[in-house]
């Protein structure tokens, strides 16, 4: 059985079939929660699960939000310091993922003899491949705004200058462009497909 788990959703799915036995949606700050199920595997066996999800690390969003001071200029020290805690800490929960993955496809270098064993490991690699390759480019965007952070020029649109706001860049840390460039982008996008 491969247990997949993220932010939004906890999933047991069947390596056999590969569908879903089991699915519970949680929020970052939902209290840790024990799932237990018999599942039937046939006419004679049943098997037992129990789960329990105690935390999870696949977003920044783990750091407090910043509390803006009375008066405070936009990107002050203590702000810079609180965005550059936010890359960091996401940048490395990114690279020890990819560490994660790597080690998982080297222990994983058995070749099962039934072609649809085989198909399954080789759908799951790629996947997981797939999903690297996604990391890499986000630390590639992770790498490019720290170093904007220490230019000075982090937090600021690169369109119009205009700041790109707070709580935007808690949501997305990562964001070049302020919430109207992005939406003027988005209208030109979709009005080229």
């Amino acid at each position: 059985m491969y247990v997949g788990s993220d932010l939004q959703y906890n999933a047991i799915y069947c390596i056999i079939c590969g569908s879903m036995i089991i699915g519970m949606g949680f929020t970052p700050d939902s209290e840790p929660y024990r799932l237990s199920t018999s599942i039937s595997l046939g006419n004679y066996t049943t098997l037992i699960l129990t789960i329990t999800t105690m935390d999870s690390t696949a977003s920044p969003t783990l750091i407090e939000p910043y509390e803006l001071s009375d008066g405070e200029d936009y990107m002050s020290p203590d702000q810079k310091q609180h965005f550059l805690r936010i890359l960091k800490s996401w940048r490395q929960e990114l690279m020890d993922e990819t560490s994660r993955t790597v080690h998982t496809l080297q222990d994983e270098t058995v070749s099962h003899p039934d072609p649809t064993d085989r198909a399954s490991q080789e759908t799951d690699m790629s996947i997981e491949l797939r999903n690297r390759d996604r990391g890499r480019r986000l630390i590639r965007k992770i790498d490019e705004s720290l170093s904007q952070l220490e230019s000075g020029i982090y937090g600021y649109c690169e369109k119009c200058g205009v700041e790109i706001g707070l709580r935007r860049l808690e949501a997305r840390p990562t964001a070049t462009l302020c919430v109207d460039c992005k939406t003027l982008d988005e209208i030109k996008e979709r009005r080229l497909v």
